[in-house]
């Protein structure tokens, strides 16, 4: 309990610290500090969940067990290497959009507050609160999206608060279903929405409110996830804010919604069999997939360019989990664990390179290995993790998703390898255009150590592709059989 409640701590003590002092050089550094010990908590918590297991704490509201404690190390860890990132950055996109001090302090306020709701939506053992904590990001990040008051942003902001709002909505009807179909069993109260109560007995669960509040759980928390045709608001998102908001609206926010679809799945598996939530969330993912995959291939905005990208690789982590089974279930959350330390350090990059251009769009990108070639080879090695390149984890995770796949769903397999291709198609040539060639810049580029993030997580996804720690392999394990 201590450790969880310490892990919690250290997340919302930065809210009020940044709140006083979250501008210029020590908003900086704060921001860097919280996390930072934020992450060390987490550490903490991990080792003795690898020691001792899963556990619930504090009267049951709140659980720990090995599918929550892989997706709380990946938020610690690109949370902390955000705030490393985001502390030059901010300084010169605060100098370029003559940011105030009260809107520095806004940034950081509400970035830290989303790190802290995505702790809090991954910690506890109530749907209800898991609601609450995904409505408070939401809060949030509408007010990052919209940080530089340009008329993009905050059109961009009024779309993503209206689509995901009303997401939440259908969230939230389908969270009541659960409460409705679990209280003749549980009985009233607070004990009827928690999710190890509501485990225990998701046999006897009522088949067609799970069903019912299954279809309103995917398309509530699907919005947030990007699946298509639900993901409208998620480019123009990323184009619009901070390459810093970028990297966690990818790599946590996405993820955290889709954790929150598959703890229903879970339930409605006991309650109606495994075949009714598969379908849905094979359907989704292919769906999501071959769209993004042939909306790349027009895009001309790289930020766009990457969120569609984004949407492609949570359609593929969704059908992967459509298809059931322990290969497939730990293909998936390993792509989820790539993708979010993958992207993030592509958003990184981005974010570096568009700075040095002063502009978004592609064509405006080039020459960046002559240019500074710590940037160069930073865009270089993350475009080319984020494309499934081997040696990586996305490389291993589409493997296992694609020979899972042939063996389960054959009928799948050309749709899959098509959506794939045609992403490597849309992506991989602009590589080419954006790190090659003459550079037209004569000022430098970033520091060496403004890069060191992006080394660090694509160090981790190698990691991953190549020799995956026992303690993870037997998590991941443990969560695929927990999930199939």
């Amino acid at each position: 309990m201590m450790l969880i409640l310490l892990v919690l701590a250290c997340a919302f003590v930065g809210i009020p610290l940044l709140g006083l002092w979250g501008y210029g050089r020590p908003g900086g550094w704060i921001f860097v500090a919280v996390n930072g010990l934020t992450l060390l908590a987490i550490l903490a918590l991990a080792g003795q969940v690898a020691m001792t297991g899963g556990f619930t704490a504090g009267h049951e509201q709140f659980v720990v067990d090995d599918f929550s404690m892989l997706l709380v190390l990946v938020d610690g860890v690109v949370g902390f290497s955000t705030a490393l990132f985001s502390r030059g950055y901010m300084v010169r996109e605060a100098a370029h959009w003559q940011l105030s001090r009260g809107r520095m302090r806004l940034y950081h306020v509400m970035f830290q507050t989303f790190l802290f709701t995505m702790l809090l939506a991954l910690l506890t053992n109530s749907m209800g609160i898991l609601w609450v904590a995904m409505e408070g990001a939401t809060l949030a990040t509408v007010l990052l999206v919209s940080l530089f008051r340009t008329a993009e942003g905050l059109e961009a902001a009024w779309k993503y608060f209206i689509l995901c709002g009303v997401g939440l909505a259908m969230a939230l009807f389908g969270t009541i279903l659960l409460y409705f179909a679990a209280q003749r069993i549980l009985g009233s109260g607070s004990q009827a929405l928690l999710w190890t109560h509501l485990d225990g007995v998701r046999g006897q669960l009522q088949p067609h409110v799970m069903a019912i509040a299954f279809v309103f759980v995917l398309v509530g928390y699907g919005t947030k996830v990007g699946l298509a045709p639900l993901h409208n608001w998620l480019p123009d998102a990323h184009a619009s804010g901070p390459s810093s908001v970028s990297a966690v609206l990818s790599g946590l926010l996405l993820n955290v919604a889709l954790y929150a679809v598959l703890r229903t799945k879970v339930l409605v598996d006991g309650a109606v069999g495994p075949d009714f939530a598969a379908h849905l969330l094979m359907g989704f993912g292919l769906l999501s997939l071959l769209v993004a995959a042939f909306s790349m291939l027009r895009q001309r905005d790289v930020k766009r360019l990457f969120a569609y990208s984004s949407v492609e690789h949570m359609g593929l982590a969704t059908f992967a989990f459509g298809v059931g089974g322990s290969v497939a279930s730990f293909a998936g959350i390993l792509h989820m664990l790539s993708h979010s330390l993958t992207k993030s350090a592509v958003f990184f990059s981005v974010g570096q390179a568009v700075q040095t251009a002063g502009s978004r769009e592609i064509q405006r990108i080039h020459g960046l290995l002559e240019h500074s070639p710590v940037l160069g080879w930073a865009m270089m090695l993350a475009i080319l993790a984020i494309l499934g390149m081997p040696p990586s984890g996305l490389f291993l995770s589409e493997f296992l998703i694609i020979t899972s796949t042939m063996h389960a769903q054959a009928w799948a397999t050309p749709l899959l390898l098509l959506g794939l291709g045609v992403a490597f198609a849309a992506i991989f040539p602009r590589l080419q255009g954006m790190v090659f060639g003459r550079s037209p810049w004569t000022h430098g580029g970033p520091a060496p150590v403004a890069m060191l993030p992006v080394f660090v997580q694509l160090a981790l996804v190698g990691l991953l592709g190549v020799f995956i720690p026992v303690v993870l392999v037997q998590w991941m394990q443990h969560a695929a059989a927990f999930l199939s």
